[in-house]
């Protein structure tokens, strides 16, 4: 079709020059995603973590998609392979990555604005038309004409200079993904204490199912004994009835405590993200470890926590896109340059019935540039100055806000770890005195001189020990994994317990 071809001398080359390099610029736009996480399954890092780390710390101062992996039953999962599975299977990864994916495309729409606007269009048409005539000429009785034209056509439109508003909201755009991608490593950081926290919490079902299996059999050593001292006819039938009591409900407890155990085994499987009718084996040696005495959070260490949270850093990021937007606001009392062309050829026909056809072939060019400057609009741009300052300092408030929150945190999180290793101690404590009453109480009782309700509420007394125990190891394990958490640690492997 050689009327689309623009015949002003080299513009062809031209042309194709301009729409190559703005092909390479469209190009490094599109590229704006990689700005999000490359993965729904591992944290993010980049350059501007850091940075904002960085002056977070000094303010203080004043997904392509990964497949989950399969499970074996017959492999035995320790907690950092349990914190891989959540990873990869959790859904709230593969959410906040999509968001972050989100954030980073708004940013490539950003960028896009500071390259021309090039459309082609083609227009066309065709008109048929019947005159008749006053006098006949020959066997003709009117005339015919048909004429048609087709007018293809390139419009550039280019907005050269807005006194920063681009600039401004690209900026502000940018600090909206780096929220986003804070965001997603937060949703990371949850997942591997809600993991360690279930993980932990089944442990302790376990144990407490281990201790009512102790307690049966030692409900079963006072029911030997009772019956032997009934068959020597010392022992009467309401210490025998009493004893039975005892098993009765230590059947009833152990009952209770495997069902408990099942309720728990959801709940992790639950965190890992994994079919509530799975099954596996779970190795639970980081459960069983003992965690040292560990000072309370400096305020130096409190600083250097909240300069490495992902809600601080978010916040933060979102406080600078905000104030971006009173820049992009303001900007709109200032005038716009802009740049506007148009290439354009027409190719068009006209024939006379009986004639012979007449073409005409035309093209045309043109490059313009203005200014444009609202002088009036009804206050608009003021209530948007306003509303942009407005967000400003809400976002500004925000920050505070979840900075001191986060703060608060760490201080009430270091507290309940201290209490929490106090009452472990008393606990395990506790455990070895309620284990020597209850020894003591059965030996006296099998010789005849203490009595069948000492060794019952021994026995009784033992098991609450246990539990308390259990209940005092799994706090403190649970408040170690929430000072990590708080303070932003809990990706490092050094706060996971155990073997790694």
């Amino acid at each position: 079709m050689s009327w689309l071809r623009l015949r002003i001398g080299k513009s062809e080359c031209r042309i194709a020059a301009v729409i190559s390099l703005l092909m390479t610029l469209n190009g490094c736009v599109t590229d704006s995603v990689d700005r999000a996480p490359a993965s729904p399954s591992a944290q993010w890092y980049g350059q501007e973590q850091t940075v904002a780390a960085g002056q977070v710390h000094l303010s203080l101062s004043a997904p392509a998609e990964v497949a989950g992996p399969e499970i074996d039953a017959l492999h035995t999962y320790r907690l950092p392979e349990l914190i891989n599975m959540a990873q990869l299977n959790n859904p709230d990864t593969r959410i906040a990555w999509q968001q972050a994916r989100q954030a980073a495309m708004a940013v490539g729409l950003t960028e896009s604005v500071f390259l021309p606007i090039i459309t082609a269009s083609v227009v066309g048409g065709y008109q048929h038309s019947r005159t008749p005539l006053s006098h006949s000429i020959g066997d003709r009785n009117n005339l015919q004409t048909n004429s048609h034209e087709v007018v293809p056509a390139v419009v550039l439109q280019w907005l050269l200079f807005d006194f920063g508003q681009r600039q401004a909201i690209m900026k502000a755009a940018e600090q909206t993904s780096l929220a986003a991608n804070m965001v997603f490593n937060g949703s990371h950081q949850k997942i591997i204490f809600d993991v360690m926290r279930t993980y932990y919490q089944y442990g302790a079902a376990g144990a407490r199912r281990v201790n009512t299996d102790e307690m049966l059999r030692n409900s079963m050593k006072i029911l030997a004994a009772t019956e032997a001292r009934r068959n020597q006819g010392v022992a009467t039938t309401v210490e025998l009835a009493q004893v039975r009591q005892l098993v009765a409900q230590a059947e009833l407890n152990q009952v209770v405590a495997g069902n408990a155990e099942r309720d728990a085994a959801q709940w992790l499987y639950a965190a890992l993200g994994i079919p509530a009718d799975s099954r596996i084996k779970v190795d639970f040696s980081a459960f069983n470890i003992d965690l040292k005495p560990v000072n309370p959070p400096s305020q130096k260490v409190i600083e250097q926590a909240l300069s490495q949270r992902p809600d601080v850093l978010a916040s933060y990021a979102l406080a600078k896109a905000a104030k971006e937007g009173i820049s992009a606001a303001e900007a709109d009392y200032l005038p716009k340059i802009y740049l506007g062309g148009s290439l354009a050829t027409g190719h068009g026909r006209f024939d006379i019935q009986g004639l012979p056809s007449i073409g005409q072939q035309t093209s045309s060019s043109n490059i313009l540039i203005g200014v444009t400057l609202p002088l009036y609009d009804g206050g608009m741009r003021d209530i948007r100055v306003q509303e942009a300052r407005s967000r400003a300092d809400s976002a500004d408030e925000t920050f505070k806000k979840t900075r001191d929150a986060a703060a608060r945190e760490i201080v009430v999180a270091g507290d309940a770890l201290q209490s929490a290793i106090a009452s472990g101690k008393a606990a395990a404590h506790l455990v070895e005195t309620a284990e020597v009453t209850y020894d003591a109480a059965l030996d006296v009782y099998k010789y005849g001189v203490g009595t069948v309700t000492v060794a019952n509420e021994a026995a009784n007394n033992l098991l609450a020990a246990q539990q308390a125990n259990t209940d005092a190891r799994t706090a403190v394990l649970v408040a170690a994994a929430n000072l990590a958490f708080v303070m932003g640690d809990i990706t490092r492997s050094d706060t996971l317990p155990g073997p790694q």
